[in-house]
Order: C-alpha cells, then structure tokens, then sequence
C-alpha cells in the first residue's frame, strides 16, 4: 500500500536514488546540490512503499498566486500505477484554487501533462542553467 506524505525530511541519497530509478534527469551523483533542491524547496509530498520512497513531487511557492513544480518522479516500478497523479492531486490540494501551477516538462513527459489536467502554454521564457 503506497502512502504519501506532505513535506516530510527526505534524505538527499534516497531521492537520487529515486531520480536514477525514476525517467527524471536530475545532478544525482552531486548529493550536497539534491540535498539543497529538497532544503529550499517549501511543499514537498512524497510516496512510500513502507519505508521505500518511491515517488516525489517537489515546489516553489507562495502559497498565494503561483506554484513551479520543479520535479515530479516515480520509481520506474511503480510507474502507471497513479502514484504520480495522486501527488499532484495532493499538491494541488495544499495550494488551493487561488494558486497557479507552473512547470517546465521534459521532452519525453510532454505527453503525460495534459492527461492529468495540465493546459500547454506558449508565453514562458527561461534562462538556462550553465552547469
């Protein structure tokens, strides 16, 4: 039985672990760069299987007007299961209706936003990490 949980202390080697199992890029072999991603962000919901951690959805917001989902992963052998859609139900759930959900999706994830309630846009802009 998989059970979530809302900004629970993360270990920074347990979510590369679950980065590298999961499709999601992220500096996993730089544990002090994940352990500041989880410090500084403030709504983390996690998914566990007993005491595996085997989903993570992580944010930035003001809990007012807007919210940028940095990262939503599930293991790889829990995939296709809704572990990811619940957390973002759960997420959406702890922003409520007045705050807008913004995110940045992978080329390969483009198709799994819009079946779990995204709308695309095409007004943003970034400027990119160098390293």
């Amino acid at each position: 039985m998989i059970t979530y949980a809302v900004n629970r202390k993360l270990e920074a080697a347990d979510v590369a672990r679950l980065f590298d199992a999961s499709t999601i890029r992220r500096p996993t072999g730089d544990l002090p760069r994940i352990a500041k991603m989880l410090e500084h962000g403030n709504l983390t919901i996690s998914a566990w299987d007993g005491d595996k951690l085997v989903g993570i959805s992580r944010a930035l917001t003001d809990f007012a007007y807007c919210c940028y989902l940095s990262d939503l992963a599930v293991d790889g052998a829990y995939q296709r299961h809704g572990i990811g859609k619940e957390m973002l139900a759960i997420t959406r759930r702890e922003l409520g209706d007045q705050v807008a959900l913004i995110l940045l999706a992978a080329p390969e994830a483009m198709d799994y936003y819009p079946k779990v309630g995204f709308e695309k846009i095409g007004n943003g802009y970034i400027v990119r990490r160098t390293r």
